[in-house]
């Protein structure tokens, strides 16, 4: 039975590990997520036990919805494993690459589909993430042959910290229905646009976590 985890300890949790990066305890690049736990909380009320979750660099809240135990997940950051995060009992997959998980997604999802199972793939990108090819020739794959995965971009409008209009102008590509979208504003800004932390000497930026 997957544990339920509840908005602010969702909240509490990040911003737990936000002051240890901040008193130099996390040594590795860490992207914190914030603002769209509302949105993840119902996302996962159709996500079932079993189902395979593919998360992005900024992978916390979605494990931790997923099952995982929060123990488990500050000790993998403290491993500096915060961007790559994996669990095999909770079929999880994180990957740092921009859209990385997209063809695994789909590849898993086909697999799925040849064996007759019940279970589904769930894909999640940012919008940077959507702006990648292997993002889209994913999910034309996976349109196209009918397989049970359903890609989420979490859409906050940058691209480190470039905004959509400013990477494509106007441009809205209208995707399939196994393409869905939620918009939020991040309680962490990226890069350049938040308050910078001294970490070992080094200004850092709090968008980069």
């Amino acid at each position: 039975m997957r544990n339920k985890i509840i908005k602010d300890e969702l909240i509490v949790f990040e911003e737990r590990i936000a002051r240890l990066f901040e008193q130099a305890q996390i040594p590795y690049p860490i992207h914190l997520s914030g603002g769209n736990e509302d949105q993840l909380i119902e996302i996962f009320k159709e996500i079932n036990e079993g189902d395979y979750i593919f998360s992005t660099h900024r992978s916390h809240y979605h494990y931790l919805l997923a099952g995982g135990s929060p123990e488990n997940l500050e000790k993998m950051i403290l491993q500096g494993k915060s961007m790559h995060i994996y669990d095999k009992h909770l079929n999880f997959l994180s990957s740092s690459i921009l859209a990385g998980c997209s063809g695994i997604a789909a590849g898993v999802a086909l697999a799925l589909k040849r064996k007759n199972s019940n279970k589904k793939a769930w894909c999640f990108v940012g919008d940077g993430g959507e702006d990648e090819g292997h993002f889209y020739e994913a999910v034309k794959y996976v349109d196209g042959h009918d397989l049970p995965c359903t890609f989420i971009i979490e859409d906050n409008n940058r691209s480190v910290e470039t905004s959509k209009e400013a990477r494509y102008g106007k441009s809205e590509i209208k995707w399939p229905k196994c393409v869905r979208r939620y918009h939020y504003v991040p309680t962490y800004p990226h890069v350049g646009t938040g308050k910078w932390v001294n970490f070992s000497g080094i200004k850092v930026g709090m968008g980069w976590m």
